[in-house]
C-alpha cells in the first residue's frame, strides 16, 4: 500500500504513544546489569496547564531520556506534580466563592475535603497534556508532593531539622502577600524589568520645642503614622547637629528621636530618613540597632489599623490612604514636593500584588551552615551548571544566603508539626505525631496530666519549596521507615534510592536556581552526603519575536496543544529546539514549527522515494560505492559531532547537526547520487545499504522526533512485537576517512557552481554541458567524477591545460573550471554579465585590501578572522584573473 504524499501526524502519534505504554517501554526497575540514568521532572503546579516553557523543558528531558534508553541504560524519568500551596488554595477559594461558600465558614477538614476534590478533578491535566508531547515518563512512578508518603517525609524532615537546631520560630521581617494572605519568601518576590514609576514625596516634620522643620523624602507616606525615629548620617554636616533632638510625627504629634546612622545615604532624597521599623526591612535593622519602638499600623488585609491613631484612615486600604494622606499633608502645608520616581517595587510571584514588609512570628531554617556543602559542590564543579555562566549567580546567592521563612498562613499543604500547650511563645513541642507531641509536652511542661485535647497544632503549613526540595529523594521513598535513621538516609536499605540516586541530569529554568535547585542540593548533602544530580541544564525563557516574555495577559502565548494539533508533536519539539541554546532566551516564531513540519515531510518523502524503487538483482551497483562510502563517513562524522554536543548539553546544536545530515547530506546528496534513472531499477546491494542508512538516521533522530521515526521504523520492514525504535540500539561512532569527505565536498561545490551557472544563464537541466578543469591534481575528482557528471548533467568532464574561449568559469581553491557556452547562450549578454561581475569583484577586493592595510584591524582582530580576510583577498584576485581571461577570449 502506498503512503500518503504528506506525513499525517494525527494518524500516528496517539497510536504509537499508546503502543509504547502498553509494551511498558517507559517503565523502569532497578537492574544491576545496566547503568542507571534517571531524571526527575521539575514538578509543575497541580493547578497548571501546559505552556511554552513546559514544552521546551520537557522536550529537552525527553530527548535526554530517549537517548539514554537507546544507549542501553536503565532510563527512568519520574513525573509528578507540586501541590502549590498558594496557587491551589486561591483556586479552591475562588471555586467555593462561586458556590456561595466562604473559607471562613468552613473548618480546616471541610476545606481540605473541597481542596482534594478540586485536585482529583483538575490536578492531572498537565500530565495528560505532556503525553501529547511524547513525554516518555514512567507514569507508574507519578508523584504528588501531598501523597501520604511524601507528606510524612516532609514532616520527618521538619522535625529532624528542628532537633538538629537548624529550625527555629522567631519574629522577623517577612514579605506579606495581602491578596493571598500569607508570607512569601524573598525569592518569590519579583521586580518588573526597568522598575516602576512611583512618587517620591518630601514632607516636613516639626522639630520639638523649637522653630523649624526637618524634611524627609518617602515613597510610602501611608506609613508615616508608624514612624518611630528620623535618621541622618552622622557624617552629614547639614544635619548632624540635630542628632539627639526630637521631631513630631505629622497629625498625631508623636515625639520621635532624631538619630545618627550611617545607613542613610548623603546624596539620596533630602538626607533625612523616616524610620518605620514595622514596615521596612532596612528600617527594622535600624530599629534593632537603636532599640526603637515598633508600631505596626497596617493589618494583614492591607488596611490601616487603630495603631495609626487616625480614625479616618482605619479600615482603609493602604494605597487609598496614600492618596488621602498626601492630600491632607498638602492642605496642612507639610507637603514640600512630589515628583515621579522610578524604583523597584516588590510584587508577589503568585498574585502580582505589592508585597507588604511585616513583622511576623514565623518558622525559619538557618541557612548559613546547612548550605555550605551545596555551595562548594557547584563552585568545585562536582555539580555542573550548563551554561557555566550561572555559577556566578549561584555563588552570589549562596554567599548571601538568608534564613528561609518556611511557614505559610494557608490550609492546603503540610501542616507544621508544632504543638502548643500553654500561653507562652515557647510553650510548644515539635513531633511527627500528636501522640509523640503529648509525651514531649508532658516533659517540657512538667505536667504529666496533659491530654491530647490540651494540644493545639500550629495552623500554618510549610512553604511549597520546603516539600519539593526533597523531590529527588522522596520520589524513591528515601524517607520511608527503615531507610531514614538518626537524621540520615542509610545506604543499602532502599533498593530504588540506592540504584537511581544520585540522578543524572536536572533540566529546569534559571528562575528557580535558588528556589529549588540549590535547596535540593542542600537536602541531598544533608540527608545522603551525596549530590542529587551531576548536571543541571538551565533552559532559556521562551519569548516572542519582540523579546517579550510570553504570557496570557499579553496574548502572545500560543496554546501548545493547538500547535500540536496543527503541526504535530514532532514539529513542535524540533521547532522549539531549533533556536534554544542552553541559558539563552528562545525567540519563538511559529515559522520554526513550520520548519519542523517541513522536515517531517522531507523525511517522509525520502522514504516514499526509496520505497518506490524496484530491484534488479542482476545489477552490480559498483557505480554507487563512492556515494555509499561517503555517506558512511559523513554519518560517523555527524554522529561524533552529535555526541560532543550532547556531552556539552548543546541540544540545539545536536539537532541542527542531525537536521543537516538528513536534509542536506542524505536527501539532497546521497539519494540523488544513487537514485536510478526514471522508471529504472536499482541494484539490491545499494537498496539494502540505503535502508540500513535510513535506520541509522532514524535512530539518530528518534530522541528529537519520536513519532515519525517509530512509524518509519516499522514501514522499513517487518518487525517483531517489541522491535521498536524507542528501544533500538543507539549508533556507535566509527573511524571515518576525512580525505574522502574533502573529495566529496569538492565535488558538491563543483555541482553547486554548475547549477548556479545553469540558473544564471537559463540553461535547462536536460541540456548537457561540458566541464574542463585546469588543475595540478585531477585525481581529486576521480572518485566522484560519475556523481559530478550525473548531478551536473555533463557529457564531458576532463582536464585542460589551456584557457577555454567563450565559456563560463568559476574558481575553487585556485583550480579553474570552464564550461563552454558556444551555442548555449547569447554571448553579448554573457559579456555584459561578466563585466558586471568583474566590476563587483574588483570593488570587493578593494574593500578587503583596505581592511587588511589597517594595522589596528590586523593587530587587534582574532588570528582566524585575519586569515579569513586574507583568503577572501586571494580568492577575489583569482576570480578577477579568470574573469579577465574569459572576457578576453569571449
Amino acid at each position: 500500500m502506498s503512503l500518503s504524499t504528506k506525513y499525517d501526524s494525527s494518524a500516528v502519534e496517539d497510536k504509537w504513544y499508546q503502543y509504547w505504554l502498553e509494551k511498558g517501554f517507559f517503565h523502569s526497575e532497578p537492574n544491576p546489569d545496566k547503568e542507571p540514568y534517571s531524571i526527575v521532572i521539575p514538578p509543575p503546579n497541580v493547578t497548571g496547564v501546559l505552556h511554552m516553557g513546559h514544552m521546551l523543558n520537557n522536550t529537552i528531558q525527553d530527548v535526554l531520556i530517549r537517548k539514554a534508553r537507546m544507549e542501553g541504560k536503565e532510563a527512568c524519568w519520574v513525573p509528578g506534580t507540586d501541590h502549590a500551596s498558594i496557587a491551589t488554595e486561591a483556586k479552591v477559594v475562588r471555586m467555593l466563592r462561586e458556590k456561595g461558600i466562604k473559607k471562613s465558614d468552613l473548618t480546616r477538614d471541610e476545606f481540605m475535603t473541597h481542596a482534594w476534590e478540586w485536585k482529583e478533578k483538575y490536578g492531572g491535566i498537565i500530565l495528560e497534556q505532556l503525553k501529547k508531547l511524547g513525554a516518555s515518563c514512567d507514569w507508574e512512578r507519578t508523584s504528588f508532593t501531598m501523597d501520604d508518603h511524601y507528606y510524612k517525609a516532609v514532616i520527618k524532615v521538619f522535625v529532624d531539622l528542628y532537633n538538629k537546631g537548624y529550625l527555629y520560630r522567631g519574629l522577623r521581617m517577612v514579605n506579606w502577600d495581602v491578596e493571598a494572605q500569607t508570607t512569601v519568601s524573598n525569592e518569590e518576590v519579583l521586580y518588573r524589568e526597568g522598575g516602576e514609576v512611583s512618587k517620591l514625596y518630601s514632607v516636613k516634620y516639626k522639630l520639638k520645642d523649637e522653630d523649624g522643620f526637618v524634611v524627609i523624602a518617602t515613597q510610602r507616606p501611608e506609613t508615616i503614622l508608624g514612624d518611630t525615629a528620623i535618621a541622618v548620617n552622622p557624617n552629614d554636616d547639614r544635619f548632624k547637629h540635630l542628632i539627639g533632638k526630637k521631631a513630631l510625627v505629622p497629625f498625631i504629634n508623636r515625639e520621635i528621636p532624631i538619630i545618627g546612622d550611617e545607613y542613610v545615604e548623603l546624596d539620596f532624597g533630602t538626607g533625612c530618613l523616616k524610620v518605620t521599623p514595622a514596615h521596612d526591612p532596612n528600617d527594622y535593622e535600624i530599629g534593632l540597632r537603636h532599640n526603637l519602638e515598633i508600631i505596626d499600623t497596617i493589618s494583614d488585609t492591607g488596611t490601616l489599623n487603630e495603631k495609626c491613631e487616625m480614625p479616618k484612615y482605619v479600615g482603609v486600604d493602604r494605597f487609598k490612604v496614600r492618596k488621602m494622606i498626601v492630600k491632607d499633608l498638602d492642605e496642612a502645608g507639610l507637603l514640600v514636593e512630589e515628583k515621579d520616581f522610578t524604583t523597584r517595587i516588590g510584587r508577589s510571584e503568585r498574585t502580582d500584588s505589592v508585597v507588604e514588609p511585616k513583622l511576623s512570628l514565623q518558622w525559619f531554617i538557618k541557612m548559613k551552615d546547612i548550605s555550605k556543602k551545596a555551595h562548594q559542590a557547584v563552585m568545585d564543579d562536582e555539580i555542573l551548571l550548563h551554561p557555566p555562566k550561572f555559577k556566578n549567580t549561584y555563588n552570589h546567592w549562596m554567599e548571601n544566603v538568608r534564613d528561609w521563612c518556611i511557614s505559610r498562613q494557608l490550609w492546603w499543604g503540610q501542616q507544621i508539626p508544632a504543638y502548643f500547650f500553654g500561653s507562652n511563645e515557647d510553650d510548644f513541642v515539635v513531633a511527627e505525631t500528636i501522640e509523640e507531641a503529648l509525651e514531649l509536652a508532658k516533659v517540657k511542661s512538667g505536667n504529666s496530666a496533659l491530654k491530647l485535647s490540651d494540644l493545639k497544632q500550629d495552623d500554618d503549613v510549610l512553604d511549597t519549596w520546603a516539600s519539593s526540595w526533597l523531590f529527588p529523594l522522596e520520589v524513591f521513598k528515601g524517607f520511608a521507615d527503615g531507610s531514614f535513621e538518626d537524621g540520615k538516609i542509610v545506604p543499602g536499605r532502599n533498593k530504588e534510592l540506592d540504584y537511581y540516586y544520585p540522578t543524572a541530569t536536572l533540566v529546569t529554568a534559571p528562575e528557580i536556581l535558588f528556589f529549588w535547585v540549590a535547596r535540593m542540593i542542600i537536602a541531598g548533602y544533608e540527608y545522603t552526603g551525596q549530590k542529587p544530580f551531576s548536571d543541571v541544564y538551565l533552559t532559556g525563557i521562551v519569548r516572542d519575536k519582540q523579546r517579550r516574555k510570553m504570557s496570557k495577559s499579553l496574548g502572545n502565548s500560543p496554546d501548545p496543544l493547538d500547535l500540536i494539533a496543527q503541526y504535530g508533536a514532532d514539529a513542535v519539539r524540533t521547532g522549539m529546539l531549533f533556536s534554544s541554546p542552553a541559558g539563552n532566551d528562545l525567540l519563538f516564531d511559529e515559522k520554526l514549527i513550520e520548519q519542523g513540519r517541513n522536515f517531517a515531510n522531507k523525511i517522509w518523502n525520502a522514504f516514499r522515494l526509496v520505497q518506490g524503487w524496484e530491484v534488479d538483482n542482476t545489477l552490480s551497483g559498483d557505480n554507487n560505492k563512492p556515494a555509499i562510502a561517503w555517506f558512511e563517513a559523513r554519518f560517523n562524522q555527524t554522529l561524533t559531532e552529535v555526541e560532543d554536543h550532547f556531552k556539552k548539553f548543546r541540544m540545539s546544536d545536536a539537532l541542527m547537526s542531525t537536521y543537516k545530515l538528513i536534509w542536506g547530506d542524505f536527501c539532497s546528496w546521497y539519494l540523488e547520487m544513487i537514485k536510478p534513472d526514471y522508471q529504472k531499477p536499482i541494484d539490491a546491494t545499494t537498496l539494502k545499504v540505503t535502508i540500513g542508512f535510513f535506520e541509522k538516521i532514524l535512530k539518530l533522530l528518534h530522541p528529537f522526533m519520536p513519532f515519525i521515526t517509530e512509524e518509519l521504523w516499522h514501514e522499513l520492514g517487518d518487525r517483531a512485537e517489541k522491535d521498536c525504535i524507542i528501544v533500538s540500539e543507539w549508533p556507535k561512532a566509527e573511524q571515518f576517512d576525512e580525505g574522502l569527505l574533502l573529495e566529496a565536498e569538492l565535488a558538491f561545490d563543483i555541482i553547486g557552481n554548475i547549477r548556479n551557472i545553469r540558473n544564471a544563464k537559463q540553461i535547462a537541466m536536460k541540456d548537457q554541458l561540458e566541464l574542463k578543469v585546469k588543475t595540478a591534481d585531477f585525481s581529486t575528482l576521480n572518485r566522484f567524477a560519475d556523481a559530478i557528471k550525473k548531478l551536473g548533467n555533463l557529457s564531458v568532464l576532463d582536464q585542460t591545460s589551456d584557457k577555454i574561449d567563450n565559456c563560463a568559469s568559476f574558481v575553487i581553491k585556485g583550480d579553474e573550471f570552464f564550461i563552454p557556452l558556444a551555442g548555449a547562450v547569447d554571448l553579448g549578454v554573457e559579456k555584459e554579465e561578466m563585466e558586471k561581475e568583474l566590476a563587483y569583484t574588483k570593488g570587493f577586493l578593494i574593500s578587503v585590501e583596505k581592511k587588511l592595510s589597517n594595522e589596528r584591524f590586523v593587530s587587534g582582530a582574532p588570528e582566524q578572522v585575519v586569515a579569513m580576510e586574507k583568503k577572501k583577498m586571494e580568492d577575489a584576485k583569482a576570480k578577477i584573473k579568470v574573469l579577465e581571461q574569459s572576457l578576453a577570449t569571449l
